[in-house]
């Protein structure tokens, strides 16, 4: 595969659809940044080598252009000179050297569009990695949040079920006090009757016995017993 063709998806990527298809974004970032990176030293890599052979097809033509410069001035020279042997000699040379050329014209026209190409895909590579960077501490933040209102929704359901269980030992409470309550009551029915007759009686009799007290002292005091 040549160099284009191996990098050419690099130019096609797209970043949001990547991240469509990530579980984790914040973490699918994280590798597609490091993969990027690693394409990145690819690509520079490989644009130096396609830049250093746009120059170097450049230069070749160049020369070639300046060879077959030097053999046509010197055919004009010869034929100044009236040596129109040598000035076809001369002219043959330009000739070859022309053939030669057209090869380097085609050869440097494509050295200088791999080039073109290759930065293009570098400096799209460069564009990317820095638009990533800036969205991956935002798009983190959003994973943080995203993940901690799933921990509230979460515990949100756990004070639902114990709402639920703290009613029902409301209810267990309410039947309890209602057990003990009816348990009292039949404590007091069991209980016997109090008899107010005789508690009056008792009353009663404790002050005769008093009154008899009092007046045996009284009668002793006069006997002088």
């Amino acid at each position: 595969m040549s160099i284009l063709g191996r990098f050419t998806d690099i130019l096609g990527a797209n970043i949001n659809a990547l991240l469509d298809k990530a579980e984790d974004p914040s973490k699918m970032i994280d590798q597609y940044l490091i993969k990027a990176k690693k394409d990145l030293a690819d690509v520079k890599q490989e644009t130096v080598a396609v830049m250093a052979e746009e120059t170097r097809a450049k230069r070749q033509l160049d020369a070639n252009k300046a060879e077959v410069d030097k053999y046509m001035a010197l055919a004009k020279k010869a034929l100044e000179q009236a040596n129109e042997g040598d000035a076809k000699v001369f002219l043959a040379k330009k000739q070859e050297l022309e053939t030669v050329g057209a090869s380097l014209e085609t050869t440097y026209a494509v050295a200088h569009e791999n080039a073109t190409k290759m930065r293009q895909l570098h400096d799209k590579l460069v564009n990317d990695i820095a638009q990533l960077e800036a969205k991956k501490q935002a798009i983190k933040a959003k994973v943080s949040i995203a993940n901690t209102q799933g921990t509230v929704n979460k515990y949100t359901g756990t004070g639902d079920k114990m709402n639920k269980i703290m009613g029902d030992f409301e209810k267990m409470e309410a039947k309890a006090d209602q057990m003990l309550d009816e348990a009292n009551a039949k404590v007091a029915l069991d209980a016997e009757p109090i008899d107010e007759a005789a508690a009056l009686e008792a009353k009663y009799n404790a002050g005769i016995t008093d009154s008899v007290d009092s007046e045996l002292a009284k009668l002793k005091e006069e006997m002088g017993l």
